[in-house]
């Protein structure tokens, strides 16, 4: 099994930062992509940014430019660096990790518990 912890959200102030942790533990021989989505109140649950093994980042057009992902592979850990928060980025941030347990299978998908995130002033 593979868990996800998330840690970092918590009441900020519009026009401020916060910075998102995810670390991953478990039955890992590799993980592939990392994440955050995140889903406000009533909403589906959307990407807000991706990281391949390798470090390419993906981001969801609306946080293009004011938040930054990074992974630190020898800690299977995840971050996303958030800038500039607005009213609407208030959500639950959801970790996601593609997990590899064992050589010669797929990767599985697991998710964080997620941590919520309320810009506010």
């Amino acid at each position: 099994q593979v868990q996800l912890v998330e840690s970092g959200g918590g009441l900020v102030q519009p026009g401020g930062s916060l910075r998102l942790s995810c670390a991953a533990s478990g039955s890992i021989f590799r993980i592939n992509s990392m994440g955050w989505y995140r889903q406000a109140p009533g909403k589906q649950r959307d990407l807000v940014a991706t990281i391949s093994s390798g470090g390419r980042p993906n981001y969801a057009d609306s946080v293009k430019d004011r938040f930054t992902i990074s992974r630190d592979n020898a800690n299977n850990t995840v971050y996303l660096q958030m800038n500039s928060l607005k009213p609407e980025d208030t959500s639950v941030y959801y970790c996601n990790a593609r997990v590899v347990s064992r050589p010669g299978i797929y990767g599985m998908d697991y998710w964080g518990k997620g941590t919520l995130v309320t810009v506010s002033s």
